[in-house]
């Protein structure tokens, strides 16, 4: 049964695994020794690695999509709060769990078309859309400019990746800094407020 003390702490055990080594270099003897389980334990719920990344995959987008509620406060500045949101998408995106995500999805979409969906559903989207509504409020109380709420929403998302997640996708940067990964929001942040920001 999918549910108690067990479970959750296999859950756990494989989130701090696959956020740390993604879902290619994590391994099951790592899995239970982290969720202090045997491995009997974690295969009698998880009889299979790639089912187990899914359901914390899944989590890990709700989790994200949850903290990104924390962040939408309209009483904030238009540049604190979209900083904000811009440091957690840029994280996200400099782990090993999301590049894992990407592949998995991008591997299993033909044979598994509703998983990559799920994903998309239930973390970018609810992510993307609360940004759009932010951005629409803000655009009707004039601190900002903003045409085409979800186009922009999608704008910033892309913008949060720029300069980090191709580069780890293709192997060529391994976990970026923590600087780099800050410059990279800042910029972001910018280039935004210089299309759809309103002039003091």
């Amino acid at each position: 049964m999918r549910n108690g003390r067990k479970f959750a702490q296999v859950l756990d055990g494989a989130r701090a695994v696959f956020l740390s080594e993604g879902f290619e270099g994590a391994n099951v003897d790592d899995i239970a020794r982290a969720a202090g389980v045997s491995k009997a334990t974690l295969y009698s719920y998880f009889p299979d690695k790639r089912v187990l990344f899914m359901e914390v995959a899944r989590g890990e987008c709700q989790r994200q999509a949850e903290a990104a509620m924390q962040l939408v406060r309209p009483d904030l500045p238009p540049r604190d709060l979209l900083l904000s949101g811009a440091r957690q998408i840029v994280d996200f995106f400099n782990s090993p769990m999301s590049l894992s995500i990407f592949r998995m999805c991008v591997a299993e979409s033909e044979r598994f078309p509703e998983m990559a969906r799920e994903f998309y559903r239930n973390g970018p989207m609810i992510a993307r859309d609360m940004l759009a509504d932010y951005l629409r409020c803000a655009t009707q109380s004039g601190v900002l400019k903003v045409e085409d709420p979800v186009l922009a929403a999608d704008q910033f998302a892309e913008l949060c990746k720029a300069g980090i997640f191709t580069q780890r996708l293709f192997g060529v940067a391994e976990e970026l800094s923590e600087d780099w990964c800050e410059t990279v929001a800042r910029s972001a942040v910018d280039m935004f407020l210089a299309r759809y920001g309103v002039a003091d």
